[in-house]
């Protein structure tokens, strides 16, 4: 066991914890910092849904962690075990003890499987497919790729889980392609979906109903997938009626894409940073802890209502950044973050929807001249170039180039039903 101190512990070295640390490097090269990650492998997980659709590949997704992290920055490669705020430490699992002056709390969620009965022992076989995984991903390509006709199923659970449109963009690649080899008919496509709107914003719920209708989709609401028999190629799911009233489905299939549900990482869960539902309880608006100051959260992990997803990472981290120098100098923080999160809906191979949206549902495009339900060509080279780039070349480096993003800026497209 030993015992380290530095000025800034970062908890997770994904999206988040990278550009957080590497940000804060390039402003203020004397601070000490360290990042605790296990894996030496970074995934740029927007990838998985294209590549789950033929349409890239897992080494374009890939980098090592090593070189992601400002040589400045101290990579501890070990999982964190227990948080004791009082004491402003950390407890890994290996048994060493690591203080600080300030904390961020940012390591994701984690994939409940286990939740879904049977999933664990089908996943990446008999047609059970995922792309919220890097060990299933690929896998998806190939149910797609092989599929010639039958039933394929696309489900979604309960809220909350990363990025809210993955379940369905998948189902519309597919779709595509059956399209372009000219079997849509021969397939059954339907969407069960645990939520009761295919959508959570209603501007683009409107946009994506129209797509659904476009391929033909049969969708299920209050639908939620609650056992998986891969062998027997069925699914049960538990529905919910108007009334409330419970019953249970089953459906037959040759291809199933399941998003698994999440939560909070438990070490996160059972620490006292979580709040209630086990996520990281911080102030909406600042990303500061409710009730350790000197402790901030951003990413997957922390209870802001937002969209789980890269884009609103980058949104998140200059606030972070910004409040942590602020309190280290004495200065009273900033209320930064306004909820906003960005969804590239791929409504097919050539097409996305870029849904861009904050708190309350508000709909705040970059893009003022652009109708943001609109789908478009060049969203579609955003989502497998300019995007990804951004990623590696901008946020993760730690450079700050912001488009603002403004809920008047949807107005006439809003008013325009």
């Amino acid at each position: 066991m030993t015992n380290q101190h530095y000025a800034l512990l970062i908890i997770g070295g994904g999206a988040a914890g990278v550009s957080v640390a590497n940000t804060l490097c390039r402003q203020n090269a004397a601070l000490d910092i360290a990042i605790v990650e296990p894996s030496e492998t970074h995934y740029y997980q927007p990838g998985f849904t294209i590549i789950g659709g033929g349409a890239y590949t897992m080494k374009q997704t890939k980098r090592q962690e090593k070189d992601l992290i400002n040589p400045a920055v101290k990579w501890i490669k070990e999982y964190t075990e227990t948080f004791q705020p009082e004491a402003n430490t950390v407890t890994l699992r290996n048994g060493d003890l690591i203080s600080y002056d300030y904390l961020v709390v940012c390591p994701g969620l984690q994939l409940d499987w286990w939740k879904i009965a049977g999933l664990q022992e089908t996943i990446g076989k008999n047609g059970v497919c995922s792309n919220y995984s890097p060990d299933t991903v690929e896998y998806t390509w190939e149910c797609i790729k092989n599929l010639e006709s039958g039933t394929a199923l696309f489900t979604q659970p309960p809220m909350p889980i990363k990025c809210a449109g993955a379940p369905q963009k998948i189902m519309y690649l597919a779709a595509d392609r059956f399209r372009k080899k000219g079997i849509l008919d021969k397939f059954n496509i339907e969407f069960c979906n645990a939520g009761g709107v295919i959508f959570g914003v209603p501007f683009f719920a409107q946009a994506l109903s129209q797509v659904v209708a476009d391929y033909g989709i049969k969708t299920h609401f209050n639908c939620n997938l609650v056992a998986v028999d891969g062998e027997a190629k069925s699914a049960t799911f538990e529905v919910t009626d108007a009334e409330g009233n419970k019953s249970q489905v089953t459906k037959a299939f040759d291809m199933i894409h399941v998003t698994p549900p999440q939560s909070a990482p438990d070490f996160i869960k059972q620490s006292p940073l979580a709040n209630a539902a086990g996520w990281v309880d911080v102030n909406d608006k600042t990303l500061q802890h409710a009730k350790y100051p000197n402790i901030f959260s951003l990413g997957d992990v922390c209870s802001t209502s937002n969209a789980k997803t890269a884009a609103a990472v980058r949104k998140q981290v200059p606030v972070v950044v910004d409040n942590i120098l602020r309190l280290k100098a004495g200065e009273p923080l900033q209320e930064g973050y306004d909820g906003y999160g960005s969804c590239p809906l791929t409504t097919s191979l050539s097409t996305v929807i870029l849904a861009e949206f904050a708190y309350g549902g508000k709909v705040t495009p970059s893009f003022p001249w652009l109708n943001p339900r609109t789908n478009r060509y060049i969203w579609w080279l955003g989502k497998i170039a300019g995007f990804p780039w951004l990623y590696w070349q901008i946020m993760l480096k730690g450079y700050r180039i912001d488009l603002p993003h403004k809920a008047s800026y949807a107005q006439r497209f809003l008013d325009d039903k």
